[in-house]
């Protein structure tokens, strides 16, 4: 089988940079007036990035698959943030980025019934699952890590653009650099020997080169792009490591490598910092890792990689011809041909998935 895109470069953290003091976000902006969506925010580094734009003054949506939880971390918000002067406020959609249905309906709802969206943060993921497969018949890494944050994301730009200046910020990892390339050819798994720990490599190498893209095709209309390492967080996504490493990783992970790494809240600053600052603001299309701008797998500045996968996806979650990017004044027809589904066209504002 032909190897798409090789990497040939490296850009591993030394043990003593992973290990040593994290940076802090030091912006004092206010988000004041500001809406922001955030995925996967029920726990971990989406919560404490949600909590910190409430303490702004942000209407914050947690956009997460288990609405039960979501609530929970919202009423935690809410008391957490009680009484503080200039809080925002904190609510609920639900999102399962592994329904491309799902998908939908929460972009539908979002542009029903916001007037604005200021920031984006695409916060949710898997990481290290076992071979399994989303409800369209994606891998799971990249279908729910790249795919469903692919088509979310475009669903909103027209709302986002219109909201301009906004930020979208994805999270990705370092652990980019570890992929040898995109396989577009190959992005479930069908013809490789299944590696949990490869494929989630290449599905934060997707993130990385989807956001580099998007801030090309989003030069001059206001809206800003960023990839982040959060950094080795304690988060639940190392809840697959028993079946996908061996037995007994995750007692590891939780009992041993907890004393090395990062807590969700130091965890969330790359993306606050990416999300706020006057600083990152000025840029566009960049990688960040602890509050500042970070190396990247030489396959991040492929252009054409970029490009191709980008192709790739819209073709995969059924965006047919429709461009978001010039899509401010009509509403989006959508096609959605995935595997296993005949294709249809809908009008995203009236599409309701059965």
């Amino acid at each position: 089988m032909q190897k798409i895109y090789p990497n040939k470069s490296t850009c591993f953290p030394t043990v003593a940079a992973m290990w040593r003091k994290c940076r802090q976000c030091e912006s004092a902006a206010r988000l004041d007036g500001k809406t922001a969506v955030i995925t996967g925010a029920n726990c971990g580094i989406g919560k404490y990035t949600a909590l910190d734009f409430v303490r702004r003054g942000a209407r914050v949506i947690l956009a997460c698959r288990d609405v039960k939880k979501a609530e929970y971390a919202a009423d935690d918000i809410r008391q957490q943030t009680k009484g503080s002067e200039g809080a925002g406020e904190v609510e609920v959609m639900q999102l399962d980025l592994a329904s491309l249905a799902s998908v939908r309906q929460c972009a539908q709802h979002l542009l029903d019934t916001q007037t604005h969206i200021h920031i984006l943060v695409n916060n949710a993921g898997v990481c290290y699952c076992p071979k399994t497969y989303t409800k369209n018949g994606f891998e799971m890494h990249i279908g729910v890590n790249h795919l469903g944050h692919f088509l979310f994301t475009c669903l909103l730009l027209p709302l986002i653009i219109r909201s301009a200046p906004a930020r979208i910020v994805t999270v990705s990892s370092y652990k980019h650099c570890i992929a040898e390339g995109i396989f577009l050819n190959d992005l479930h798994w069908e013809r490789r020997p299944y590696s949990a720990f490869y494929a989630y490599s290449e599905s934060k190498l997707a993130n990385v080169l989807f956001s580099a893209e998007l801030s090309r095709r989003l030069r001059g209309l206001g809206v800003t792009t960023y990839s982040v390492h959060p950094g080795l967080v304690a988060t639940e996504a190392g809840r697959y490591a028993d079946e996908s490493f061996f037995p007994g990783a995750q007692w590891f992970f939780d009992n041993v490598l907890a004393y090395f790494i990062k807590t969700p809240e130091q965890g969330a600053q790359t993306t606050i910092h990416c999300a706020v600052s006057e600083e990152a603001g000025r840029e566009t299309g960049q990688y960040y890792r602890d509050c500042k701008k970070g190396r990247q797998s030489s396959l991040a500045f492929d252009e054409k990689l970029a490009a191709d996968l980008w192709d790739r996806s819209a073709r995969l979650v059924g965006l047919g011809d429709w461009d978001p990017f010039t899509a401010l004044d009509r509403p989006p027809k959508i096609s959605m041909t995935t595997p296993g589904n005949s294709e249809q066209t809908r009008n995203i504002y009236s599409y309701l998935p059965s």
